[in-house]
């Protein structure tokens, strides 16, 4: 993460997008935040061959591909050195359970399912879904999640580490200049963040994918506990919390270091 100055103003210093629900996350220097969130975050996903939702928590070694959307497609990366890539085409259509909400996509027709299939040993096809911001877990009114550094320090601290990485929560943006948790206090007000405005309406409950290390997927922190531990009695909208989740209500632009405050 970059150091950048804030002067007593949260600042954002990462900004992780995920353009297949699932695999490594793709760190850009700035977005365009829509009503929906980032466009192509979780834009893809995966289901097994029974149309079940897969991610990092019932398959480890997805942590490991990378993936690459641009113009001319899509491009996932391996550990190994391979790759694969190819214009989208979309096919069959299918309708997923996202945690009891329903998200209707299309498979998508081309190289990729086949090479996960071999990477993780077991059939598994790619999906994208008809609506952008349908993959995000909360769904498309919920596009941003947002935790600081702060916290990340404090968690580090519980842990007996000097350091533990954001990157296993998979936030859309990390911020530097609050007080551990300090994002806590934004719940029901209004923040701008760059150009746009947000909403912060909840907390973001964790689950056993925070557990893992983000580049090997290797399980190595017992998250879980330790936010239990010292959370677990905290008033929230969804256990264990860590971070903040909240929806768009003007579109903007966010680039690194720009401030994130409250309205």
């Amino acid at each position: 993460m970059a150091a950048w100055q804030h002067d007593g103003v949260a600042v954002v210093v990462s900004i992780a997008v995920a353009p297949v629900k699932g695999l490594a996350l793709e760190h850009r220097e700035a977005i365009e935040l829509g009503s929906a969130g980032v466009e192509d975050d979780r834009r893809y996903y995966l289901i097994d061959e029974s149309g079940h939702l897969i991610n990092q928590k019932r398959v480890p070694a997805l942590a490991t591909v990378i993936p690459e959307i641009g113009a001319d497609g899509l491009r996932l990366r391996f550990s190994d050195g391979a790759s694969v890539a190819d214009e989208v085409g979309l096919g069959e259509e299918v309708t997923t359970s996202f945690y009891g909400r329903p998200v209707r996509g299309r498979i998508v027709s081309g190289p990729w399912s086949e090479a996960l299939s071999a990477h993780v040993g077991s059939p598994l096809r790619l999906v994208r879904t008809d609506l952008a911001g349908d993959g995000v877990d909360r769904g498309s009114s919920a596009g941003v999640t947002l935790v600081s550094t702060g916290s990340l320090q404090a968690l580090a601290a519980e842990a007996g580490r000097d350091w533990v990485d954001g990157r296993r929560f998979r936030m859309l943006l990390t911020v530097d200049g609050l007080e551990p948790h300090g994002e806590d206090a934004w719940l029901g007000l209004r923040v701008r963040a760059g150009s746009a405005v947000l909403d912060v309406v909840g907390n973001v409950g964790r689950c056993a994918v925070t557990t893992r290390d983000p580049d090997t997927g290797v399980r190595d922190l017992e998250t879980l506990d330790l936010i239990e531990a010292y959370r677990g009695e905290l008033p929230t909208t969804e256990p264990l919390p860590f971070g903040v989740w909240g929806r768009v209500v003007e579109p903007g632009r966010v680039s690194l270091g720009d401030a994130v405050e409250p309205l």
